[in-house]
């Protein structure tokens, strides 16, 4: 099975192309360019270096939510074009299960932040166990306070991850009662290849949509719907 993944949920915008059990490009930016900037070069590129024919893939897995609004529309945008235009299935991974399996077989549990602003995060709570990956506090959107105390409750070392851990790291280390530690750089942030990893695994289960019916997965209002419903 061959995936072209594609994560424009954060800051990071990631493409990867994965086959079985081989990586065969992956193209991680995290700068200050927009993805709609970036992530159909990306695709381009790696389709060139790797001399691949897009009709050839089997699916298209996007990181479908929470995240940047805008950047999870350039996503579903791009992935939505490509399945209409190859006429391919699409495989909708969440984001805060997708940067978790960058520690796939960690002995820790696994937390994933996301800030999602307001003392706010996007964020789960996992564990991997006989190869498989278990949602111990499926993904969402809580106050840090919130998390940290289902964190500490749990009684395990615990390793944290994303882009939420800059913004709250030395919260972290006052408030938290088991032992933690922070991902390394090269695993710390979204990576399409885990995506399509993922992806594999909800294909085969038929977890998949047509270009048509897939929609992000935004978890709660943008800034301007709030703003709006605050007025009427």
């Amino acid at each position: 099975m061959k995936i072209l993944a594609i994560d424009s949920s954060g800051l990071v915008a990631s493409v990867a192309i994965v086959e079985g059990a081989n990586v065969l490009a992956e193209y991680t930016v995290n700068y200050k360019k927009t993805h709609s900037q970036t992530l159909l070069p990306m695709i381009d590129e790696v389709s060139k270096m790797i001399e691949l024919d897009l009709g050839t893939i089997d699916a298209i897995a996007v990181a479908g939510g929470p995240g940047s609004f805008t950047g999870l529309r350039i996503g579903s945008a791009t992935a939505k074009g490509l399945g209409f235009a190859l006429d391919k299935p699409l495989v909708a991974v969440p984001t805060v299960d997708g940067i978790a399996y960058n520690l796939a077989g960690a002995a820790t549990l696994v937390c994933p932040l996301m800030d999602a602003r307001r003392e706010q995060v996007y964020t789960g709570l996992y564990e991997f166990e006989d190869e498989k990956m278990h949602v111990l506090l499926p993904q969402c959107a809580i106050g840090i306070d919130e998390l940290i105390a289902h964190v500490n409750e749990k009684g395990r070392k615990v390793t944290f991850l994303g882009d939420g851990v800059q913004v709250y790291q030395s919260y972290l280390e006052k408030a938290c009662t088991v032992p933690y530690a922070f991902a390394p750089a090269h695993l710390n942030k979204q990576r399409a290849a885990a995506v399509a990893v993922l992806a594999m695994q909800y294909y085969e289960v038929g977890k998949i949509q047509t270009a048509e019916e897939y929609r992000p997965e935004y978890l709660r209002l943008s800034q301007a719907e709030r703003e709006r419903m605050n007025r009427q």
